[in-house]
């Protein structure tokens, strides 16, 4: 374990459990060089133990590459809660799970995350002040979908010189909070879509609404299309996939989407445009570290449209370096955070 921390740089890994309520937590604390670590809390069910580590290691991870380069004064940080097999009361084990975030005097504060929701984040906030998106801050998911599709439309501009986004197919694979609020913010700028979920009910909801063509959650990476956006779990771009895809951009909110640089490099070779997930993806974040720090609703959405910048000036760079443009954001922010490490800083 001890090997894995080192090779993600992590400082810290905290764990957390109460057979009275069913918690079995983790909490992964990649720096806090730039301030509190920040990060959301998955409830979500595991194959074991070391499944939940290793993903709460990831996501930590790029947690701080994402709050380096979005300028945010804070490191990464996450959490998973094995949901449990039994039966259990959500109310109490959220408010147990606060009672771990608080332990930690403000090393890591959380938020929302695959599997939890407003109401959790609530009973969290009755054990602890280190919580964000509770009913009185709102949900992230829709900045993250505002920046996405900045992302896209910054991405299809590089790529296929289009300034605008009417008629340009989107492959869509999932249709959770984000996913669904993409398809629409890109419906409504008049793409064409086609879209894959596990759950038939949301395909056939965005075939009703929205238009769109339904595909096979097997079949999403066939599609002829101008761009391919991953909003589900992540881990989904291998040699396979890649070599499936028939794209020439790469734009979506899921956690890392790459299972390894090799397959940057695969997409680069390709000449398939890829958005670094921890970019793109980073709208919900900067809604999440700005509403704790209380500011004014419309800086949050100007930062957040900052994304399609961010990205255009990422994509100048790696192209007048010929280099993946996964490799070019992650060297960008290692460096901000080694800056960072050589200065004093406070946590809490």
């Amino acid at each position: 374990m001890f090997k894995q921390m080192e090779s993600a740089g992590l400082q810290d890994l905290h764990f957390w459990q109460d057979p009275a309520t069913g918690l079995q937590a983790i909490i992964a604390i990649h720096d806090t060089f730039r301030g509190p670590a920040i990060g959301g809390c998955r409830f979500i069910s595991y194959s074991d133990t070391a499944a939940a580590v290793t993903d709460a290691i990831r996501l930590a991870k790029g947690m701080s590459y994402k709050a380096a380069l979005a300028g945010l004064p804070h490191g990464g940080g996450k959490a998973v809660l094995i949901k449990p097999e039994r039966l259990y009361n959500r109310d109490i084990l959220m408010q147990d799970f606060g009672r771990f975030v608080d332990s930690l005097g403000g090393r890591y504060i959380t938020a929302m995350d695959s599997g939890t929701q407003i109401s959790d984040m609530d009973n969290i906030a009755l054990s602890t002040h280190y919580v964000t998106c509770t009913t009185d801050m709102g949900d992230p998911s829709v900045s993250t979908a505002q920046g996405v599709f900045a992302g896209i439309r910054a991405s299809v501009m590089f790529k296929l010189g289009i300034a605008d986004l009417q008629g340009i197919h989107v492959a869509i694979q999932g249709l959770g909070h984000v996913g669904y609020a993409v398809a629409e913010l890109l419906n409504n700028a008049g793409a064409r879509l086609s879209v894959s979920d596990i759950d038939p009910a949301k395909v056939t909801m965005a075939e009703q609404e929205l238009g769109a063509t339904g595909i096979s959650p097997e079949q999403i990476y066939d599609v002829d299309a101008d761009v391919f956006c991953p909003c589900g779990l992540g881990a989904i771009l291998t040699p396979n996939t890649i070599d499936r895809l028939n794209v020439s951009i790469i734009a979506g909110s899921a956690n890392n989407q790459l299972t390894d640089d090799q397959s940057g490099d695969l997409l680069h070779q390709r000449g398939i445009l890829y958005a670094p997930d921890y970019l793109i993806n980073s709208g919900g974040l900067i809604f999440v570290a700005l509403q704790h720090a209380r500011h004014h609703q419309q800086v949050i959405h100007q930062k957040v449209l900052g994304i399609h910048d961010a990205l255009l000036e990422l994509y100048k760079h790696a192209q007048s370096e010929n280099r993946p443009t996964n490799l070019i954001a992650d060297q960008r922010a290692e460096a901000i955070i080694h800056r960072a490490s050589l200065k004093p800083h406070q946590v809490a």
